[in-house]
């Protein structure tokens, strides 16, 4: 049962202006706009972060397909494959946060044979602690870094095989 506002002098049923309401709404729609801006911004992080994870991982594989060329000419300069791999763009200077350390990126390059004519060539780039700062995320992934992979094959063109 619905209990009806009266007014206390008279008994008889009170009357409530619009103003009343509007007045006392105001809080209610800034509580409202509160909880889904904490919402919207979490939504914010977590695609700011998608997004520099994918440039970290097409920097990472343009960088491993520039020395799987330079490996498919001179298969045999693992060092100097190595060095095209880490200069070959600004991904190290990239991934240093606030101008400070660039971190350590693994470079491996392994042959599909021996190292000559025909044969394939694999270049691979590890950036093991790309760090994510959406809030929550690190606790599900149980960790605030997460590894970043690219490899890419290519075929050796010279030199003939003896």
């Amino acid at each position: 049962m619905q209990k009806k506002l009266t007014n206390k002098s008279t008994g008889a049923p009170a009357e409530v202006s619009p103003q009343e309401f509007t007045r006392s709404e105001r809080g209610q729609s800034m509580l409202e706009f509160s909880l889904i801006l904490v919402i919207l911004l979490i939504l914010i992080a977590g695609i700011s972060d998608l997004g520099r994870g994918l440039f970290t991982y097409i920097a990472m594989r343009d960088a491993a397909q520039e020395g799987a060329l330079y490996a498919s000419i001179n298969p045999t300069a693992t060092g100097s494959i190595k060095n095209r791999v880490v200069n070959s763009s600004d991904l190290v200077h990239d991934l240093a946060v606030g101008g400070g350390t660039p971190p350590p990126l693994t470079v491996q390059v392994s042959y599909l044979g021996a190292a000559c004519y025909g044969n394939g060539v694999q270049v691979s780039v590890t950036y093991d602690k790309f760090p994510i700062t959406m809030p929550f995320l690190g606790t599900i992934l149980g960790a605030q870094h997460i590894p970043i992979r690219a490899s890419i094959i290519d075929t050796i063109i010279t030199p003939a095989c003896p």
